[in-house]
């Protein structure tokens, strides 16, 4: 069936070609976008003002020597009205014996009303600007799998204006991301997505060979450790959208490769930081939403309030009945995880075990926006310690319908502290941990060098996924997707 479509529709792009000779110009004559026709409706018409349009076929219903069909384009889509008399015969033939739904047309004439009140194009020249040689999906039949809508998503957004919405949405997102930023006069910037060393997430890197300098390098799988080299180097107030890469799972709220952004401010505390970043994602969910109240996982969330703070130590105690205040073992935290089904790696050691007994424990809890703080310093290698408890650290996150929306710090600049957190972290991938921070010389030579007191905070496009109650891999453009079984 496929196959004999295929044949018919070349059969018609011959045909196209016979009559017109080049079927997919190079330029068209449009002078209005649709969008422009409809709403400057009134003057077009009674000035009977010829105009061009140009769209993409998505109805047709032919009833002899008329037919009228509907064309769109991004601005949104129209009724056209064809008949013999007003286009020459051989021109009105030509429509009906080679326009397929698909295909891409330019149509010229003037706008009129229907007697059923819908303004029209009456056409009185049209041509081919690009044959269609598969038919696009029914929305009453095929293509309705996920899998499939995401794989051929080009096909997706030509079917759903609300999927063409969902990344006009996105794109405002990160627009108003930028402009917050820059008008609290942040520096954008661009680094490396290759790296020497991986760092500033605790994630497994992708490695790629560079040939040219015949060495591998790690596909960056954060943004922090540049940023904080520009404020050794004096700026003091910088941020970067880009992309970074984290060889990890894919569920709800993972995925391999997407868009992140990081700020760092010098000589701006946690708390002013705190204040920042809830300024921001007000700003933002008013943006793209119009609203301060979103709806997630069944869940009203209220936007406008201030964020609640809690500390993840009392959070942590409350759950578990652990006190991370004191000594706790490794055997104490794997005995909990074995009492209440929580799966864990053997490789895992404390800090790890800490973080995956919160994640299913504490976190799915937090539902309303809030503030998480006092983290322990395990889970925290790049983070200032709290001078007044110093198993914590001075570390924020956002945290709303149960999901981390980002991740802030009061910045750690003791290069000696840092390295000996390195250590540590370098311990934990010799004992297995492939997610463990690895030794970055460099950084640490950067840091000796001297770097302001400073707040940071990442995020990245989970929280659009969020706020449009989506997986994340439906809002993005592309996802990785599995080969075809």
């Amino acid at each position: 069936m496929r196959d004999d479509i295929g044949m018919v529709r070349r059969e018609k792009l011959e045909k196209a070609r016979a009559f017109f000779g080049d079927v997919f110009p190079e330029s068209s004559k449009r002078t209005h976008r649709i969008e422009e026709g409809l709403t400057g409706f009134e003057a077009l018409s009674e000035e009977k003002k010829i105009i061009s349009l140009t769209g993409r076929v998505r109805s047709r219903r032919d009833m002899g020597k008329i037919s009228f069909l509907h064309i769109e384009d991004e601005s949104g889509r129209i009724q056209l009205f064809l008949r013999q008399g007003t286009l020459p015969e051989a021109s009105f033939r030509a429509f009906l014996d080679t326009v397929d739904l698909g295909d891409f047309v330019e149509v010229t004439g003037t706008l009129f009303l229907t007697k059923q009140s819908e303004k029209t194009l009456d056409v009185s020249s049209w041509r081919m600007l690009a044959k269609s040689l598969r038919p696009l999906p029914s929305e009453f039949y095929d293509l309705k799998d996920e899998e499939e809508l995401l794989r051929r998503r080009y096909v997706d957004l030509a079917l759903h204006s609300e999927t063409r919405e969902l990344f006009r949405k996105k794109a405002l997102f990160w627009r108003t991301v930028r402009n917050f930023l820059t008008d609290r006069d942040f520096l954008e910037v661009a680094t490396p997505v290759l790296e020497h060393i991986p760092g500033g997430a605790e994630a497994e890197p992708f490695v790629t060979h560079h040939r040219a300098l015949d060495r591998d390098f790690y596909l960056r799988i954060s943004l922090e450790l540049p940023l904080k080299r520009l404020l050794v180097g004096g700026y003091e107030r910088v941020f970067e959208i880009g992309r970074v890469f984290r060889n990890e799972g894919i569920d709800r709220e993972h995925l391999q490769e997407f868009d992140h952004m990081e700020f760092y401010a010098a000589y701006l505390t946690m708390d002013a930081g705190m204040r920042l970043v809830e300024e921001l994602f007000r700003d933002i969910v008013k943006q793209v939403t119009g609203s301060f109240h979103t709806t997630s996982n069944g869940h009203v969330l209220d936007w406008s309030k201030p964020f609640p703070v809690f500390d993840y130590f009392e959070l942590f105690q409350k759950e578990t009945g652990i006190d991370l205040a004191n000594d706790v073992s490794t055997e104490t935290l794997r005995k909990f995880a074995d009492e209440h089904g929580i799966p864990y790696d053997s490789s895992f050691g404390k800090g790890r075990l800490i973080d995956t007994l919160y994640k299913k424990t504490v976190r799915k809890k937090l539902i309303e926006p809030c503030f998480l703080v006092g983290h322990p310093i395990e889970v925290s290698p790049l983070a200032k310690c709290d001078p007044k408890h110093p198993k914590r650290v001075l570390r924020f996150q956002p945290i709303a319908s149960g999901s981390e929306l980002g991740n802030g710090f009061s910045e750690l600049n003791d290069p000696l502290d840092q390295r000996a957190r390195f250590e540590e972290q370098m311990r934990l991938r010799a004992e297995g941990d492939p997610e463990a921070q690895q030794l970055d010389e460099d950084f640490l030579e950067a840091l000796e060098y001297g770097m302001p007191p400073a707040c940071g905070f990442g995020m990245s496009e989970r929280f659009f996924a969020l706020l449009m109650d989506r997986p994340i891999r439906e809002t993005v453009l592309f996802p990785p997707m599995r080969e075809r079984g």
